[in-house]
């Protein structure tokens, strides 16, 4: 009974989509010049390489720096390349980044880790969106099956590689995405876009920008999408999912020195899942294919005031809202986060970047079975912080040493201190070298600290374990030190290698278990209490290189190949356990990515990308080769075609469990209205 009302939703997206691109797409061809035909009628909308270094990000330090200025391994996928990858979600598209590990779990379910760590919690790995924090204190991680966006409206997605929480704070261990979306002034106009395929059954999106004035600009958007799930040997396909999403964004200029973006968002969907669920009585443990339930929004601000040429105040605000209901658990959170940071200049060689934050995110617990439960169901998980950090210009124009600190404050472990030191050297205008030592914290989550889960070991005689809550889990730490080259070796061909050597200490594990016969819930058992404890250290080293090549006017080669190996031990015996494997085999040692982008003669596009994938022993994952290719053709100015082919040099595979991932097609249509 909760399928009806989604559907509809989803369907009348699909139908005001073909509708739309119907009468758009004959309008536009009869407003197609004569002379036009026959000839590519878009023109490239590339950047240089030269242009792609001097792109601004804000991820590493909070105000717009250029790639050349960035000490830190970070990799930008601007539009271009979220079009013309292929991919119809987020995880899919960050298998492009390099030192990024993407494995799918199942049809919607993925794991990501960078440098490492990667696992379907990504608890290592901040994600953001529009500088909104989408990572959950539920269970340490992100839900990725939610983080939905319309990708033709996405401007890029800066990724940090490595520690990022001297300015974004605890859990931006092994690194920080963050998905930019575009202003509202660059989406004037209209959108339809439509695909259909083999996994990927059917997706909408419609988006309608406008503007009142030269200072407010708008636009409004819904997309929908339907996805079959993957492979499964014994037939039991639970892992359907779909989900609604709508959305606006408004950016006004309110004075000479004032701007202002709001935005929001609401979703709901379905996720499809399998789930291994205990029973009491009789004492039993049991496979329930279900659905999870899950619906949210949130409600962004983001005032900037230009106090000077040299100093700003930037004060953001939001309230994010979450809800899943599935067969083993529900929750119900209240995010309300909000930041001030001020940005100002010294004397031409100092630039100080501080500022102050406080989250109050305050959740409630439904348990639907006796077996998995938060203990207390109402808890707040609060954070207060501040920040500051100082760029000293130590030669002018070429050589800078970065130093600061986050000081936070969260309900588990009190304040924690995560400071940084960063050096970077631009021997000229094109060539960087940067290094950088770094310390990191991932903070205790509830499913660290409250989580009640218990299995059956053994059904006669009954016995049961409990993962029961840990009061004294400590913090997860990370001293990382990096470093890294980027260089425009000629106009035409760029490089960028880096390098690292991470410290962990504190790592989750099991403690030492207890005994207990207990009589409540009946009937009689033996009860195996296992807690959570910080029992593992170690070190991983590694690096990425990923060199982009222009080699002619008509094609682009980009390349990347990343290493990482994990060495940890128990902290007790220094030994290898099998919780320090589970850790060691969660990412493969080699990866490497070859993406081709033809431009072709009247506005046609070819874009094969190759993957190689390392091997996962502890999982029984073998190494896999396979590709994707996309062809695109663009028609009369307004008008994209595409068919995309993925995972095709073999008919399926095995990423990360028993779901294997299918060969896929699927073909999308694009419709823009002139701006």
């Amino acid at each position: 009974m909760h399928r009806a009302p989604y559907f509809v939703t989803f369907r009348t997206v699909l139908v005001l989509t073909w509708c739309l691109l119907l009468v758009a797409g004959l309008a536009s061809v009869s407003r197609a010049d004569t002379a036009d035909r026959g000839q590519n009628t878009v023109p490239l909308k590339q950047l240089s390489l030269a242009q792609l270094g001097d792109v601004e990000i804000t991820t590493a330090s909070k105000e717009p720096e250029q790639v050349w200025r960035t000490a830190a391994g970070i990799y930008v996928l601007t539009q271009e390349d979220i079009r013309r990858s292929g991919a119809t979600s987020i995880p899919e598209l960050l298998r492009l980044v390099p030192g990024v590990e993407v494995a799918r779990v199942n049809s919607n379910v993925w794991a990501v880790g960078i440098r490492g760590f990667g696992s379907a919690f990504s608890k290592s790995v901040l994600v953001l969106i529009d500088g909104r924090s989408v990572y959950t204190p539920l269970f340490a991680g992100v839900e990725w099956n939610v983080q939905n966006v319309l990708l033709e409206d996405v401007e890029r997605i800066e990724v940090i590689r490595g520690p990022g929480g001297t300015i974004w704070g605890s859990n931006a261990v092994n690194g920080v995405i963050n998905i930019i979306t575009k202003s509202a002034r660059d989406t004037h106009g209209g959108l339809t876009t439509t695909s259909a395929g083999t996994t990927d059954r059917g997706a909408g999106g419609i988006r309608y920008g406008g503007s009142h004035g030269s200072d407010f600009n708008y636009r409004a958007y819904a997309v929908g999408f339907g996805r079959s799930s993957g492979y499964h040997s014994d037939g039991d396909e639970y892992d359907n999912w779909q989900l609604g999403q709508a959305g606006f964004r408004a950016d006004s200029t309110l004075t000479a020195r004032d701007t202002l973006t709001v935005q929001g968002d609401l979703y709901k969907g379905q996720v499809g899942q399998q789930i291994s669920i205990a029973y009491y009585s009789p004492p039993s443990q049991v496979n329930v294919d279900g659905t999870q339930y899950v619906s949210g929004g949130n409600l962004l601000a983001n005032w900037r005031h230009e106090l000077s040429d040299t100093s700003n105040l930037t004060i953001q605000a939001y309230y994010d809202r979450t809800y899943r209901l599935g067969p083993q658990l529900g929750e119900t959170r209240n995010t309300f986060d909000i930041d001030a940071i001020h940005h100002f200049v010294v004397k031409g060689r100092n630039e100080i970047t501080w500022g102050f934050g406080a989250r109050w995110s305050p959740s409630d617990i439904v348990q639907t079975v006796a077996t998995v439960d938060f203990l207390p169901h109402h808890q707040a998980d609060n954070i207060y912080s501040t920040f500051v950090q100082d760029q000293i210009a130590i030669v002018r124009n070429k050589l800078w040493l970065t130093i600061g600190s986050k000081f936070e404050h969260n309900i588990f472990t009190g304040w924690e201190s995560q400071p940084s030191g960063r050096l970077l050297w631009t021997p000229t205008a094109h060539q960087t070298f940067w290094a950088s030592v770094t310390r990191a914290v991932r903070t205790p989550s509830r499913i660290d600290e409250d989580l009640q889960l218990t299995g059956l070991l053994s059904p006669d005689p009954a016995i049961f374990v409990c993962l029961c809550d840990n009061r004294k889990f400590l913090s997860e730490t990370l001293l990382g030190y990096e470093a890294g080259y980027r260089k425009l070796v000629t106009p035409h061909f760029y490089v960028d290698v880096s390098v690292f050597h991470n410290k962990y200490n504190n790592l989750t594990n099991y403690g030492a278990p207890t005994i207990s016969i207990v009589d409540a819930p009946p009937p009689g058992h033996i009860l195996i209490s296992l807690p959570f404890a910080n029992g593992i250290m170690g070190s991983t080293n590694g690096g990425e290189i990923a060199p982009d090549w222009k080699a002619t006017r008509w094609m682009e080669l980009k390349a990347s190949y990343s290493y990482v190996s994990l060495n940890l031990v128990d902290k007790s015996t220094h030994t290898k356990t099998d919780y320090v494997s589970s850790y060691e085999g969660s990412s493969p040692h080699n990866e490497a990515t070859a993406q081709l982008l033809f431009n072709l003669p009247r506005g046609f596009e070819f874009d094969p990308t190759f993957r190689y994938v390392g091997a996962l022993p502890v999982q029984r994952i073998t190494a896999y080769k396979t590709a994707d290719a996309r062809f695109g053709w663009h028609f009369a100015r307004s008008l994209e075609l595409s068919v995309t082919g993925q995972n095709l040099l073999q008919p399926r595979h095995a990423e990360l469990g028993s779901v294997l991932v299918k060969r896929s097609v699927y073909g999308q249509i694009t419709w823009k209205s002139a701006d």
